[in-house]
């Protein structure tokens, strides 16, 4: 066999592994199956082929916390075999050895690892977040830990630590002068290498003496060391590192401003929050590192950003039936037991225990206070009534308490089931005054943008109300801008309608406030109103704006008095289906898009993300031009 069919066969033989390795990550973690793919991917040439790698591959892993970043990387370790050359490092800097010299840098861990200079090893960065140079305002941080990183994520050399060099030699002229004033010996005796200076001076100038030997070394030996060193060709200084794979991991807020308004949130709808992270990119990711670190430390993380999406309901619905059948079958091995959990128990632990904007800690958390003490309370209620072993326990639940069954019996056990009671709207005025407001909201921003609200919910538990959450857009053109003031007016435009003046609600508060910023949006700052100039308070004395707000305050109440009148005549001219959205509200807390087609009867199928007709005013518009040339050439003929 000759060489090329060798390598041809050791390349199979490492893709299929990858293949395997991806197959495994599938059946462990759930709802990132695209994110296991790239991950796998951006790493096939670095283990297939090692010997081509000469630079450090980064790879980025970006996402909400609790959505299996750290979890991917440490599993993907495991199954490659390098569980021994895996170095992980928080970049907060206080989670690895405070105390200890070499935790300061990146060169200093993977020196105490199982990494070898100039072979293939795997580290991974985590909470890069957290590692910032400069602040808010662009000024630089000061950064103590971990300096060296930027110089192994651009070429994987590391040069030596020559500051802790200049320290061991500051120590040995200190022998010196004291030498001079006393006994050799006793200035012998005095100086001595700490265990730390002396690993440090083994790792940078790579001696291969023993570090008890090194620490005994007379400052003559020291210095004579230190004098080669400095003599050597400059390749020799450095540490090699090129064919590490770096995984670098985080958790980029401000990516997610505007999805993710609030981490408390525990009422957005998952499946809803997984379509709108899943549409962000590399360039929202850069835009967000921006915001951290300076744009050559940016370029230095490379273009290969893998973004973690929340996860889907069914991801999430997959993980409880798998922590429910775990805690179950540990319950059964140490009673003796059976136990089957019912569907009711799996929906209140979703209903309870799913924060999308938190990820799945919130979930396991979660499942350990409800599966592990109510399993526990279970089986003593069961055994003490004369359970045998292999006798099966079924939980349930009803919204309140876990349910135990067996045989004729049952009981009823306390569980942590609050989210869920404070979702319910009991009072009936409330609900009928949320559903109202929220309806009228609905339904005039489905007239107007031809695109039902991603939800619509008066089951809250984060705040006392209800709310509409609606697709982003590119664009704002001017209709669009006035569609969204017509919206934000139509809550109160509902509550006039049903319930009459008298009646309308304070909830209209931020709707009103929202309205008003948008109008004065409109007319001070884009032009769409009778004035050109951007109208702005400035307290930069070098900005020429200018400032007579007074002259456009009484436009922008006239342009809000307009489009309340115009929700008004939008929501009596589809009552029918105002009413019909208020009666799903009422009886089911919210509305999906689905629904809100099936419920209205209303044709909502504009695609996500389309903008108005440029493409077609722009045809249009040529087409205007070609003709009114033909008309100019007819006529000098």
């Amino acid at each position: 066999m000759n060489d090329i069919q060798i390598l041809r066969d050791k390349l199979a033989q490492r893709s299929q592994r990858l293949q395997e390795i991806a197959a495994q990550l599938k059946t462990e973690l759930f709802g990132i199956e695209a994110v296991v793919d790239r991950v796998i991917d951006s790493v096939r040439a670095w283990y297939v082929l090692p010997e081509l790698v000469t630079r450090p591959v980064i790879v980025c892993l970006w996402g909400l916390t609790g959505t299996g970043k750290t979890q991917l990387v440490r599993r993907l370790a495991q199954l490659l075999g390098f569980y021994d050359r895996f170095v992980e490092v928080q970049m907060d800097g206080f989670s690895n050895g405070a105390g200890w010299r070499g935790a300061q840098s990146i060169s200093g861990m993977l020196t105490q690892s199982g990494v070898r200079e100039g072979e293939p090893g795997i580290l991974v960065l985590d909470e890069f977040q957290r590692f910032r140079t400069i602040d808010n305002k662009r000024n630089d941080v000061r950064v103590e830990r971990y300096q060296d990183v930027w110089a192994l994520l651009s070429d994987g050399r590391l040069p030596p630590a020559l500051s802790l060099l200049g320290d061991i030699e500051a120590s040995i002229a200190e022998a010196a002068y004291d030498a001079e004033r006393a006994e050799a010996d006793e200035a012998k005796r005095r100086f001595k290498l700490r265990s730390w200076e002396a690993k440090e001076l083994q790792r940078n100038l790579k001696l291969d003496e023993p570090l008890m030997e090194i620490m005994g070394w007379s400052p003559e030996q020291i210095q004579q060391r230190l004098r080669a060193f400095r003599e050597s060709g400059q390749q020799q200084w450095e540490t090699d590192y090129s064919r590490l794979l770096v995984f670098i991991c985080g958790n980029l807020d401000e990516m997610y401003e505007g999805i993710a308004t609030s981490v408390d949130d525990c009422d957005s709808d998952a499946d809803t929050f997984h379509a709108v992270t899943s549409k962000l990119s590399v360039i929202d990711v850069k835009q967000a590192l921006n915001l951290r670190f300076k744009p050559e430390q940016v370029a230095r993380l490379g273009n290969e950003h893998v973004i973690y999406p929340s996860l889907s309901r069914h991801a999430y619905e997959q993980l409880i039936v798998q922590g429910c059948t775990r805690y179950a079958r540990e319950t059964a091995d140490r009673c003796g037991l059976r136990f089957d959990v019912d569907a009711s128990l799996r929906e209140q632990i979703y209903a309870n225990a799913v924060f999308p904007a938190q990820g799945t800690r919130p979930l396991f958390s979660s499942l350990h206070a409800i599966m592990g003490a109510g399993l526990a309370k279970a089986a003593l209620w069961a055994l003490e009534r004369g359970a045998a072993e292999g006798d099966t326990v079924v939980l349930a639940a009803d919204g309140r308490s876990l349910i135990a069954h067996w045989g004729c019996q049952s009981h009823a056990i306390a569980a942590p089931f609050e989210i869920n009671r404070l979702r319910q709207r009991s009072n009936p005025d409330f609900r009928a005054l949320l559903a109202v407001h929220e309806a009228g909201h609905g339904l005039v921003h489905a007239l107007l943008f031809g695109r039902a609200p991603q939800e619509i919910k008066i089951h809250v538990a984060s705040f006392e109300g209800g709310y509409n959450a609606y697709s982003s857009r590119k664009v704002w053109s001017r209709r669009n801008l006035l569609d969204s003031i017509c919206t934000s007016l139509a809550g109160r435009a509902a509550e006039l309608l049903v319930f009459g003046a008298e009646l309308s609600s304070s909830g209209a508060e931020s709707d009103l406030r929202k309205a008003t910023e948008k109008a004065a949006q409109m007319l001070r700052h884009l032009g769409h109103g009778e004035r050109v100039g951007r109208i702005d308070v400035s307290v930069n004395s070098e900005d020429n704006l200018c400032t007579d707000v007074e002259a456009s305050n009484a436009p922008i109440e006239a342009l809000l008095q307009a489009e309340h009148a115009r929700a008004t005549e939008l929501l009596e001219a589809h009552r029918d289906a105002l009413l019909a959205l208020i009666d799903e509200l009422v009886l089911q807390g919210q509305v999906t898009p689905a629904r809100f087609a099936a419920v209205t009867g209303l044709k909502v199928n504009v695609p996500e993300g389309a903008l108005d007709p440029y493409a077609n005013r722009l045809a249009a518009f040529r087409e205007g031009a070609r003709r009114n040339a033909a008309l100019g050439a007819g006529w000098a003929a």
